[in-house]
């Protein structure tokens, strides 16, 4: 979710206007997600490089974290969208812990579509606690298997994203999902993510549903 410090600067704004304004573009996102019938949404709020920010434009993140959190808390359950967090989040201070902690809780019985928030995430950092726990499993080099070292990852046995949106121009992965974005499609725009409307999101499913996904096979 690309752009909200640049939506900001456009506007002669302090950043945190922008990063206001980038969340209440993600609860528009979710809220069309759901409408869509898509089972899985996630969004990458916050990522390990993110604490090199300046200390005040992070706090501001967290509080603006806590803040979704507990006003989504009851339209998720609503909805009967169930929050994951991938990323280690327990490294997080008490209260964001327990904003975190009390929508899992809430939700865990949703079982309509997944919101995985990338909370403190590194796709490396994934690949290298997923080894590590199958270390601590003992299993045997053979039965180190696609299937039980995708157990071990945060999205756990969820489904591969079909589609990667990156808003803003921005064109790399950035230690996004780097596993489980094998075989995805990616969607770039030079929008930025407070601008990014529903009409941007059914713009990008047209056309991913235009593309053929042969997963590395041939026509």
């Amino acid at each position: 979710m690309d752009g909200n410090g640049r939506w900001a600067k456009k506007r002669g704004l302090p950043r945190s206007a922008g990063h206001q304004a980038g969340a209440d573009t993600a609860q528009t996102i979710v809220t069309s997600c759901r409408k869509l019938n898509i089972q899985v949404l996630t969004l990458y709020a916050f990522s390990r490089e993110n604490w090199t920010r300046p200390q005040e434009e992070v706090q501001f993140l967290f509080d603006l974290l806590i803040r979704f959190l507990r006003r989504e808390q009851k339209k998720l359950v609503d909805n009967s969208i169930r929050l994951n967090i991938l990323g280690n989040w327990q490294e997080f201070s008490f209260p964001i812990r327990t904003a975190i902690k009390q929508t899992l809780d809430r939700t865990a019985h949703c079982d309509q579509m997944v919101l995985n928030l990338a909370l403190n995430y590194s796709g490396r950092e994934e690949i290298i606690q997923a080894c590590r726990s199958l270390v601590a499993e003992g299993l045997a080099p053979e039965d180190v298997t696609e299937q039980a070292f995708r157990r071990h990852l945060w999205t756990g046995q969820q489904p591969d994203p079909d589609l990667i949106i990156r808003t803003s121009g921005e064109l790399r992965l950035s230690n996004y999902l780097i596993f489980q974005a094998a075989y995805s499609e990616f969607y770039f725009t030079k929008t930025l993510w407070p601008d990014f409307s529903e009409g941007e999101l059914l713009s990008a499913l047209k056309e991913y549903g235009h593309r053929s996904r042969r997963f590395g096979g041939v026509e």
